[in-house]
């Protein structure tokens, strides 16, 4: 039972993240956002400190918007006329969201600016990452298109049921990136084959269908391949 619970815990933290995403335009917003800043910096050379200033940016505005979200969703289930404070707390919260989106257009523009300030420079410099950094932003963006996938099509929760199965595109980007970072046939056929045992066992015990198991493993597979191609180009 205290497995179950610490499960379930985590579903009801994703689902409030979808119904960020289906009901706040802002919230995808940030999304795509967030996914061109990540392509960024496997495209241009981000080191370790700066992305880490990146990821916590993208974080910290994900964060003020779901909590602007739920005082919104508090305040209205509070009153149903205008009222003054109701006002006042939805403002303060998305003043919140403001301040740091600010905060990580100051950080984006530290980071990056220059890098663009040359067009040319732009078009000839490559990220040099190590794998495991690249791995790392592989799963976060697999992640990402997962909970988006969940949010479109509007079926099951992100840690069961629905499409796409979140498990299987997990193990199969990771699958992949090991491919990528061993170039080793017998370590890809290796991860390949717990990815496959990842995606079986989610049909087993009735979270997931084969078709979205598959459509699973094609997205983590693609995310992972687009990655390492960019930034290895």
């Amino acid at each position: 039972m205290r497995s179950r619970s610490l499960l379930w815990s985590f579903n009801y933290a994703i689902e409030g993240v979808v119904y960020a995403l289906r009901t706040q335009r802002n919230m995808r917003l940030h999304v795509v956002v967030a996914v061109a800043v990540l392509a960024a910096s496997l495209f241009f050379r981000i080191g370790r400190v700066e992305f880490i200033a990146i990821v916590f940016s993208i974080a910290f505005v994900f964060v003020t918007e779901l909590a602007n979200t739920a005082i919104e969703a508090a305040v209205d289930v509070a009153t149903q006329s205008f009222d003054p404070l109701a006002k006042i707390a939805k403002d303060v919260a998305a003043g919140a969201v403001f301040v740091a989106s600010i905060n990580a257009v100051i950080v984006g523009y530290i980071v990056f600016f220059a890098r663009i300030d040359s067009v040319a420079d732009l078009l000839l410099t490559r990220v040099q990452q190590t794998p495991a950094h690249i791995t790392i932003v592989t799963l976060l963006l697999t992640s990402i298109a997962v909970v988006v996938g969940k949010a479109i099509t509007r079926s099951g929760t992100y840690m069961r049921g629905g499409w796409p199965s979140g498990h299987t595109a997990a193990a199969a980007a990771a699958a992949t990136a090991i491919a990528y970072v061993t170039g080793s046939a017998g370590a890809a056929g290796l991860a390949g084959f717990i990815a496959f045992l990842v995606g079986q066992s989610r049909v087993e015990n009735g979270a997931h269908t084969w078709p979205q198991v598959a459509v699973g493993a094609l997205l983590g597979f693609l995310v992972a391949t687009v990655v390492f191609q960019l930034s290895w180009a």
